[in-house]
């Protein structure tokens, strides 16, 4: 690691913590709730104190002026809803496109378990690769999935997961992002397969106490932080549950805090 990945990293995170909310999905999903007026959700989740904001290269122009001094990631590959099959992710640009962009990192989505995992890999690998070299910290979103996983959920199986991310840091990626096992106890072994920081997904939008309660367990069970787009950026207040999010990671609060503080009703 560079002294450059590591200026920028800081740039992503505060004190080794990373609160991040990914607003690429509108190559996934389209103009979707919270995407349409970018700008006014990027000023939101930054007020509300999340550390970077993450999207496409080609919404860059959005990002700045709105981010409120934040961090910026450039996401390098992506796939839709709609195509033949959205585990296919493709790239979509390239790190010094990023850094044209703006960004202080980039990140790369691979399936581990599917039918494209050679192929990504094999892109990652180059990505790391061209990241080192400009001092540009790379966040691999690995997952479980794809037909080659066994299992009544295999995509939140923690020795599948833990698979995962033992494989980004392998191929040199600075931080990983992967799903939540369902529980403390069984991400545990996740955060524990590998040296790099563990950030977990939010996946489909729940109520504010799971999705708060899912980022403490994650914290209890040694992971680094949060990557959580929907959960984030539809939400009903998005500066709110950025300040609830925020406090768990950073303060260390527990989920009613979090919540009552963020003036988050707290849900049965």
């Amino acid at each position: 690691m560079t002294i450059g990945t590591d200026a920028r990293l800081e740039r992503i995170g505060t004190d080794g913590k990373f609160v991040v909310v990914p607003m690429d999905h509108g190559i996934t999903l389209g103009a979707v709730q919270g995407l349409k007026d970018i700008e006014s959700t990027i000023d939101a989740v930054t007020s509300g104190g999340v550390d970077a904001v993450l999207t496409q290269k080609g919404i860059a122009s959005r990002v700045h002026g709105n981010k409120n001094g934040k961090g910026f990631i450039v996401h390098l590959n992506a796939s839709t809803s709609i195509g033949p099959d959205s585990n296919d992710k493709r790239r979509t640009g390239t790190v010094e496109e990023a850094v044209r962009a703006g960004a202080d990192a980039v990140s790369y989505h691979i399936n581990v378990g599917s039918k494209y995992e050679r192929d990504q890999l094999a892109d990652l690998a180059k990505v790391t690769d061209e990241a080192d070299r400009l001092g540009i910290p790379v966040l691999a979103m690995a997952y479980a999935r794809g037909v080659h996983l066994e299992g009544e959920d295999p995509e939140h199986d923690a020795e599948n997961l833990g698979h995962a991310v033992r494989l980004a840091e392998e191929v040199g990626a600075d931080i990983v992002k992967t799903a939540y096992s369902g529980d403390a106890e069984s991400f545990a072994h996740v955060t524990s397969s590998t040296s790099l920081p563990v950030v977990i997904a939010g996946g489909a939008r729940g109520t504010d106490r799971e999705t708060i309660e899912m980022v403490r367990g994650a914290m209890d069970a040694g992971a680094d932080g949060i990557s959580m787009g929907r959960s984030i950026f539809q939400h009903e207040d998005p500066r709110a549950i950025s300040e609830a999010v925020t406090g768990v990671v950073h303060e260390d609060l527990s989920s009613e805090e979090a919540l009552e503080r963020a003036g988050l009703a707290v849900e049965a």
